[in-house]
């Protein structure tokens, strides 16, 4: 037992680290609601999100044929992603007019992040399939992942934690009104 309130007994040894704790992600890492299989009726996200409210679905704006949103699990704060609403798992597989809006809303989302966020650079591209990192491999989706200077520091390289500064919720109503 311990005479110090601050410490809790059996808790391991106090070695003046400063913990962040990031419970959230567990469910990423355990795999909950990810689809059950290939199809559409399967648990597909990117099929469910749509019908949300866009505030819920985390939906930043909406086209005719794509949409982009959020990424539920973000790399960086403003991580977003442009999904077609059809349930296509491969590049080649989108028509003509969901190529030319996947592109235009890209642009767009590009613009919106230098305006919302002042974002230096960005990772934009596709997961095509399981063994390529895709975690939902039967609905594509590209992602647009903004970069700063400096974004790639000590805490995801040595502590394996990436600190966001900012709720999800909050994110997505900038980006939305930088995309007017």
């Amino acid at each position: 037992m311990t005479d110090d309130p601050g410490q809790q007994p059996g808790a391991g040894v106090p070695d003046a680290f400063q913990r962040l704790w990031t419970p959230h992600r567990m469910a990423y890492i355990k795999g909950e609601n990810k689809p059950t299989g290939a199809g559409a009726e399967d648990g597909c996200p990117f099929c469910e999100s749509p019908k949300l409210p866009d505030a819920d679905g985390l939906i930043i704006a909406r086209g005719s044929v794509v949409y982009a949103l959020l990424n539920l699990y973000p790399y960086n704060s403003g991580h977003l992603m442009v999904c077609p609403y059809r349930h296509v798992a491969d590049y080649t597989e989108l028509d003509g007019p969901e190529v030319v809006e996947l592109a235009e809303f890209t642009q767009k989302a590009l613009q919106a992040l230098r305006k919302a966020s002042g974002a230096q650079g960005f990772n934009v591209g596709m997961n095509l399939g399981h063994v390529a990192g895709a975690g939902i491999a039967a609905h594509l989706h590209q992602h647009v992942v903004p970069r700063w200077g400096g974004d790639t520091n000590f805490m995801p390289v040595v502590g394996q934690t990436k600190v966001l500064p900012q709720l999800l919720r909050d994110t997505r109503d900038l980006l939305a009104d930088a995309w007017q």
